[in-house]
Order: C-alpha cells, then sequence, then structure tokens
C-alpha cells in the first residue's frame, strides 16, 4: 500500500537550522524542522518532558534544544539525549519539487 502524502509548506518557507509549525485538526501540532545542511525531519510539536514547543527551540546539527528546559532531542528519532529520557513522535517527511509533504495517515493517527 502507498502512502498517501499531505502537502504543508513549501521548502524555503522553512529557514535553515529553523522550523515550521503545521497546525492539524483534533491534534497537536506537528513541528517540520530544517537543518544547516538543508535535510527536513518533523516531530510532534512537543517536548517528551513537560510538552514545550519543540518549534520554537534552536535547531543545531540534527538536533533539536527545547526552548524550555533546553533538553536536547533528535531530529530523525525523536529520541531525547542522555541523561534525559523520553521520547516524542516523529513523521515521515517527504520533499518533492520544492514541496514538503507529510504521511497523511500519521498526521491523522499520531
Amino acid at each position: 500500500m502507498t502512502a498517501a502524502w499531505t502537502p504543508v509548506c513549501r521548502l524555503e518557507d522553512i529557514p535553515l537550522q529553523g522550523a515550521r509549525r503545521v497546525s492539524r485538526a483534533g491534534g497537536p501540532a506537528v513541528a517540520v524542522f530544517r537543518t544547516a545542511e538543508g535535510e527536513v525531519y518533523a516531530l510532534l510539536d512537543q517536548c517528551p518532558h513537560k510538552g514545550g514547543p519543540l518549534s520554537q527551540g534552536i535547531v543545531f546539527g540534527r538536533s533539536v534544544a527545547c526552548p524550555l528546559h533546553n533538553w536536547t532531542i533528535a531530529l530523525d528519532s525523536g529520541q531525547a539525549r542522555a541523561p534525559d529520557q523520553g521520547c516524542t513522535a516523529r513523521f515521515a517527511v517527504r520533499v518533492e519539487a520544492g514541496q514538503v509533504h507529510l504521511d497523511a495517515a500519521e498526521l491523522a493517527a499520531k
């Protein structure tokens, strides 16, 4: 079965080392991140610690620092860096012809 993809923004709408918040019906927002190298990742916009808005954090390497308590969250897995523990949901991302897409089923389910 092929995934259905939902376009959420243009790649240029996400600043390098920044994020864009994507609202969705029935659930918390998704944060779509772009690294300095142009890689794109998507996580639930909630830190696993206290629910801080990861989209407002500082992106460095392949991680984001939560703006509330500076927890470091891996963009590729959503996992908190030790000694902190916890994980936030990640979403499949596809970039095609300058358009960023998220998996429609994941957007509805997570």
